[in-house]
């Protein structure tokens, strides 16, 4: 059922990540560094869903903003698949324009000329299942519905990876539920690979086909485990329950063990 993650596939990763490591100026140390991240080596598959787990602060989202772009390693080295798509815990989106008018931005950046914008927006939007939604605006939207949009719009970036962090973490619980749904019917119909920052550990069981522990801070691979169970899955499944039992104890011992520090 589960077990030790393994990478068998000889295709070239969505995202390499070899040997990374990642530090910042020590507040009130004049000249100091403080390691966050610590000798990271992580590789994505095409078409792989993984998910990051770890406890708060143990550099899970600096790492997503090291893959994706925003931020340079102080070690080590990232390579990606293209440009990596982005969705954060908020949506992000520009209230002064509809929620089609959001995605056609994304699309406008792309290249894509405007003829065709249109109808590609609509296109994603029936994807993310809000087919009437083009010509809402954002306050018009539930927390769900802008986070549908976002992630219509991650998908106008026409990215073979799609970094997420926490992006249903705001959500109610039925609300992120269903979201879980749509994530992965989308992530099957598109093939994307998909790296995804949580500290929810059902979360990432039921979502992942590998989950990738951190430890506290500096953070490092601490332990890796492969999902084979079918989807789709539910949050009370007794599968994902087992798993999620088993890698809760081992966040426990990694927050345990740096307590001890």
């Amino acid at each position: 059922m589960a077990g030790t993650a393994e990478d068998t596939t000889t295709a070239a990763p969505a995202a390499r990540v070899e040997h990374v490591s990642k530090s910042f100026p020590a507040p009130g140390a004049p000249g100091g560094r403080q390691l966050v991240l610590d000798d990271i080596t992580l590789d994505v598959a095409p078409g792989e869903f993984v998910t990051l787990l770890g406890a708060s602060g143990c550099g899970k989202s600096t790492l997503l903003n090291l893959v994706a772009g925003l931020d340079r390693p102080s070690a080590g080295t990232i390579g990606t698949d293209g440009r990596p798509a982005l969705m954060f815990q908020e949506h992000a989106l520009f209230p002064w324009l509809t929620a089609g008018k959001n995605i056609e931005l994304a699309l406008k950046l792309r290249g894509v000329g405007k003829p065709e914008r249109r109808q590609e927006a609509e296109r994603l939007l029936e994807l993310v299942r809000l087919k009437d939604a083009h010509g809402k605006r954002v306050h018009e939207l539930s927390g769900g519905m802008r986070q549908r949009v976002a992630l219509a719009r991650a998908l106008a970036q026409d990215s073979r990876l799609l970094l997420m962090d926490e992006p249903f973490a705001a959500l109610d619980a039925i609300t992120r539920d269903v979201l879980h749904d749509e994530l992965t019917r989308i992530w099957r119909e598109t093939g994307l690979s998909v790296l995804f920052v949580t500290h929810n550990v059902r979360e990432a069981v039921r979502l992942a086909q590998r989950v990738v522990l951190l430890s506290s801070r500096p953070g490092r691979v601490a332990r890796q485990w492969t999902v084979d169970l079918p989807q789709p899955r539910r949050l009370e499944d007794a599968a994902v329950a087992e798993l999620s039992a088993e890698i809760t104890e081992e966040l426990r011992g990694e927050i345990r063990r740096h307590g001890q520090h």
